[in-house]
């Protein structure tokens, strides 16, 4: 998922969450999976909202730079017309506020959830590719290897290497390039919320990036947004951007992390001991 959420968790309980090696990957999937949707599916996937309004099982989420974001536990049971009607209650609702440009409404593959695709189409919502969401130990990560020969991994911070990153994970993910995305980015390092920004670079040039988004109270840590630059996947770089976040992470304490993955990034993911444990796919809504 790209959006600034990010992301993305209360506290963890380690006896749920800690694998081994006696323990089959189909319990590891089911315990995580459990884990994701009771501690990781509350306020904490949004801490960069700038408001958030309740309707029903749903959060409405505003943020920054006009994007509206909406997510939930569950739909709590509810039936096809119940679905629509919820659909229908969320575009009214960003459909209020004139400063919503778009909207992604975040689905999760194994949500009871009948008729969700047919009631967000005729409500104008876009499918987006599904992506693999990804929960395991962080240590592995960390293991991934340094950066190949001639790359530079480092953390940015001022406003300059931000919109370079910013304009430049657009440029991967085949989009224009949007500065509301690096506004959102520094409206955040403002704020001081844990998020973290970390490129690679060949020659002063970016060719990849991603975020680190430490989940507070938590074991917790989200990785996400990562793109290369298409003339640089397949060398080693990304991972070594992976393990540098990992490594960062470590150093705060967190154990455990959490992603949703493209089927670029998520054979790395599962080399070093992370499990799929459903798919998200997001569906936009522009006005």
């Amino acid at each position: 998922m790209r959006s600034v959420t990010t992301g993305r968790i209360r506290r963890a309980r380690r006896s749920v969450l800690a694998g081994s090696a006696s323990v089959s990957p189909m319990t590891d999937a089911t315990n995580y999976l459990q884990a994701y949707d009771e501690q990781l599916r509350t306020d904490a996937e949004t801490p960069s909202a700038v408001s958030v309004t309740r309707h029903g099982p749903l959060r409405l989420v505003t943020f920054a730079g006009g994007r509206g974001f909406v997510t939930y536990r569950d739909l709590g049971g509810a039936d096809a017309e119940a679905v629509r009607e919820l659909v229908a209650a969320a575009v009214a609702h960003f459909r209020a506020d004139t400063e919503i440009t778009r909207v992604e409404w975040k689905s999760r593959g194994h949500d009871e959830a009948p008729g969700l695709h047919d009631a967000l189409v005729a409500s104008g919502f876009a499918a987006g590719e599904p992506e693999s969401i990804m929960i395991g130990p962080l240590g592995a990560l960390a293991d991934l290897g340094e950066a190949p020969e001639g790359v530079t991994v480092r953390r940015v911070t001022t406003e300059t290497d931000v919109r370079a990153m910013s304009a430049m994970v657009d440029e991967a993910f085949g989009e224009a390039v949007d500065a509301r995305m690096a506004d959102a980015l520094l409206a955040r390092l403002g704020r001081d919320d844990g998020m973290e920004l970390w490129v690679a670079e060949v020659d002063g040039r970016m060719v990849s990036g991603g975020r680190l988004e430490p989940v507070p109270g938590t074991d917790f840590v989200g990785i996400w947004g990562g793109a290369t630059l298409e003339a640089y996947r397949h060398r080693g770089i990304y991972r070594a951007l992976t393990a540098a976040r990992a490594r960062s992470a470590l150093a705060q304490g967190k154990t455990l992390v959490h992603s949703d993955s493209t089927d670029d990034s998520r054979p790395i993911l599962e080399r070093s001991g992370l499990v799929a444990v459903s798919t998200t796919t997001p569906y936009d809504w522009t006005r």
